[in-house]
């Protein structure tokens, strides 16, 4: 198999049945999105969000092979897609009071994050 180096090779991770709310983790998602891998990595370990950690493996993933499968440096890649997708919900039932059950949704999710090379 025969591998053009192009200034636009796309490598991809995607983390699949995260148990988290898609809503919570699309608002990490845009902070990322467009910037460099460095700086992705930098702006996730000091934000607030449960959600960094998931995106934050996924994206180390996406690196991981970049550099394994095509060869690239960590340091000339960035971010050209990030999205994330919903999952299946998990449909629970909580005991309430004289015998009725009250329906818990425990939504999941897909991150999907594509890396470039920029050099």
């Amino acid at each position: 198999m025969n591998m053009t180096r192009d200034a636009d090779l796309k490598v991809k991770a995607v983390a699949r049945g995260v148990f988290m709310s898609p809503q919570k983790v699309r608002r990490v998602l845009d902070q990322i999105r467009g910037r460099s891998y460095e700086e992705a990595l930098m702006i996730l370990q000091f934000m607030p969000y449960r959600a960094c950690e998931p995106i934050s493996k996924v994206l180390y993933s996406a690196a991981a092979n970049a550099k394994n499968n095509l060869g690239l440096t960590k340091a000339s890649l960035s971010i050209s897609e990030a999205k994330v997708d919903k999952g299946p919900i998990l449909k629970r039932f909580r005991p309430r009071a004289q015998g009725r059950g009250f329906p818990i949704r425990k939504p999941t999710c897909q991150i999907s994050i594509t890396v470039q090379s920029i050099k």
